[in-house]
């Protein structure tokens, strides 16, 4: 019994292997140009934003002419409390009817909430949320679902915190495997953002189906140069199966020092603009998805108060912007 329970396991982690996201091939020729839509950008998450139903974005993302979709798994679009199997159904019916691809669900985690309650088993839940969001993925007809790490907290030690999401990883992963689903870990949350600790984090998860949605808007934060923001895409080669862009205009900040008649300056506030029209080096950072031959798709999210308001018109003007951009990397 006990090799047939090892047998099985190998069988399981193989299928998931084969069934699972493609990582950089390292041939720039295997890179395509495939264009995603998040539907965080139409779903009012923003002062000003527009509130689509999630059949309305679907719909607003084909006319648009976007390959694919990322769906929000979360109020208003699709929550795990309000979808049960015949929701399911009909909602993967739509996508395909509209001829979309579902690219995958974004989940919304933080594996260290919490820690500070010893008695309540946070990583556990949040494997067990994650679990249920790689069940939802297979019923809706996709095989990714996008997490984050964990906000860093300053009431605890740093390893401490590191350890917890390394183990709320490692649960999720197993649980999604059940259902060949890929978790995508993206360069969001406080935990392991720098790509050096990132790749370290995922080398030590060691899951075959625990990769990185790997963007553009950390390392920059982060100050890194375009050169430096290359390399590190070359040091996830291994594991980058997603990316989502959006690009960003920061507009500083100051308080006034009555004591010496003087501003001190505070931490800026970004705004969201057109792609190509802010501060982010997106022809490097997608020339060199290209160089390592990145499999995956391009999304594109308003994530941020948007320059021109957030109603549908500018909305639908901006992700257009996108598409004509993305166009020169075809």
């Amino acid at each position: 019994m006990k090799r047939f329970c090892t047998i099985l396991g190998a069988i399981i982690m193989v299928s998931v292997i084969a069934s699972g996201q493609k990582v950089p091939t390292g041939n720039p020729k295997d890179f395509k140009v495939k264009t995603c839509l998040h539907s965080v950008s139409y779903m009012g998450a923003w002062r000003g934003q527009v509130t689509l139903t999630v059949d309305e974005f679907l719909v607003k993302a084909k006319e648009l002419g976007f390959d694919g979709v990322m769906l929000a798994a979360k109020r208003p679009h699709v929550s795990l409390i309000d979808y049960d199997d015949s929701a399911r159904q009909k909602l993967r019916a739509r996508i395909k009817e509209l001829g979309l691809e579902l690219v995958c669900l974004a989940g919304y985690t933080d594996f260290v909430a919490g820690v500070d309650k010893a008695g309540i088993p946070n990583v556990e839940i949040q494997a067990v949320y994650v679990g249920e969001l790689a069940r939802l993925a297979r019923d809706l007809g996709t095989n990714m679902v996008r997490v984050f790490t964990g906000y860093e907290r300053s009431d605890l030690p740093y390893d401490r915190q590191y350890a917890l999401v390394v183990e709320g990883l490692q649960m999720a992963g197993k649980i999604a495997a059940k259902y060949g689903v890929t978790i995508a870990v993206q360069n969001h949350h406080d935990i392991a953002i720098h790509h050096e600790t990132m790749k370290w984090l995922l080398d030590e998860v060691n899951l075959p189906n625990v990769k990185a949605a790997f963007d553009c808007w950390s390392p920059t934060l982060e100050g890194l140069s375009s050169e430096e923001i290359k390399q590190a895409i070359r040091t996830m080669k291994p594991y980058i199966v997603h990316t989502t862009t959006a690009d960003y205009k920061e507009l500083p900040r100051y308080k006034y020092e009555i004591t010496h008649t003087n501003y001190v300056p505070l931490v800026s506030q970004m705004r969201a603009v057109p792609i190509g029209e802010g501060f982010l080096d997106y022809k490097s950072f997608i020339n060199t998805l290209r160089e390592i031959g990145y499999q995956g798709y391009i999304a594109y999210e308003m994530c941020e108060v948007l320059e021109g308001g957030g109603s549908v018109e500018n909305l639908d003007r901006t992700a257009k912007k996108f598409l004509e951009y993305i166009d020169q990397f075809r």
